[in-house]
């Protein structure tokens, strides 16, 4: 291995992930395996990150570096993350980040905030999920999109739709504004449908709000705690259509996931949700704009399952390890470029 910033052949990728278990996002697990062939990818630990020889480290969810349960924890996490930005600029290793929300979902106070500001300021080069992600003013920027599950998935049997079947799945947070789509389900009179719920509320109160939602109305399927692989196949292979009521929806592995599952999803109607139609087929992509009702809810089902499959080809895992090598090997050009001309 050579020095960090000079490989030119192999190069040394430390990403934020710290361990790929069975729970790990298959997102994550699929980029780490596109980039083995060509880079050496290492995950992180404090140690590595602080002592390592290592090129590019490639951030995903910065919070999720330093925010730990307790306040004393997280001091101690914003602390590294200090002393790691100040190896960074010493030692001239690139920091890529992929965007992969706008800003993190929950307000977690100044000292997180001013953690974030301060990764935001040390990323070399911005990694967007589509074209239409903010970044800081001037920073350099490029787009590879979020990759398709379709390989992940590939050697399960998928079982075949249910009719009006509806499907919400996933991590259950406050803005992903799923009591709405109980309450619109609830107000369809139609006998033959049946909408299944299906993931981890968080806060945990999230469930007996939506079991006061569904008001005890026996078409609806409440399935909280963790779903595996095998839970998750046979809920999107038997969904008629994924309902991801999302309050300003900008990035979504979940409607990624039920398009690699040839399933249509329902969302709401802004610029990212539009673009995807047309990438992938407006039948794959409905939308709806103001509040999610029971009338668009059952026009929606009324449209079925299309026929064929959505377009994903932009989205192939063997493309974007490619495209992420490149930016990689961009940034560290870039600081290059910048030590140049600032000596």
């Amino acid at each position: 291995m050579t020095r960090a910033g000079h490989s030119r052949d192999r190069l040394v990728v430390l990403q934020s992930i710290k361990a790929l278990r069975d729970t790990t996002n298959p997102y994550l697990v699929q980029l780490v395996r596109s980039l083995e062939g060509e880079a050496e990818v290492q995950l992180f630990s404090w140690r590595r990150a602080l002592f390592g020889r290592w090129d590019v480290l490639h951030v995903h969810w910065p919070e999720l570096l330093f925010l730990r349960e307790s306040r004393a924890r997280t001091i101690v996490g914003a602390a590294l993350c200090t002393v790691l930005v100040l190896r960074m600029r010493l030692t001239r290793r690139a920091l890529v980040r992929t965007a992969h929300n706008i800003a993190p979902h929950d307000h977690r106070g100044v000292l997180i905030d001013a953690v974030l500001g301060l990764l935001d300021r040390a990323t070399t080069r911005w990694l967007l999920l589509n074209d239409s992600t903010p970044v800081p003013d001037g920073a350099a920027r490029e787009v590879i999109p979020h990759g398709h599950y379709v390989d992940w998935y590939a050697r399960h049997s998928v079982p075949s739709p249910v009719p009006r079947r509806v499907l919400c799945f996933g991590l259950i947070r406050a803005y992903k504004n799923v009591p709405a789509l109980v309450h619109a389900f609830t107000g369809m009179e139609d006998a033959t449908s049946s909408l299944h719920v299906v993931g981890r509320p968080d806060p945990a109160r999230l469930a007996e709000e939506l079991r006061d939602a569904a008001g005890g109305d026996d078409r609806v399927t409440l399935s909280f705690g963790y779903a595996d692989d095998e839970r998750l196949v046979r809920e999107m292979g038997e969904a008629s259509l994924v309902a991801l009521p999302y309050r300003d929806l900008h990035n979504s592995g979940a409607l990624l996931l039920a398009l690699s599952f040839g399933r249509p999803v329902l969302v709401p109607e802004n610029g990212p949700t539009a673009a995807l139609a047309a990438e992938v087929g407006e039948a794959w992509v409905r939308r709806y704009t103001g509040e999610l009702t029971a009338e668009v809810l059952r026009a929606a089902l009324a449209e079925g399952v299309p026929d064929g499959t959505p377009d994903l080809s932009r989205r192939d895992w063997a493309t974007l390890g490619a495209a992420h090598l490149g930016a990689y090997r961009r940034a560290l050009s870039q600081l290059r470029h910048e030590r140049r001309y600032s000596e």
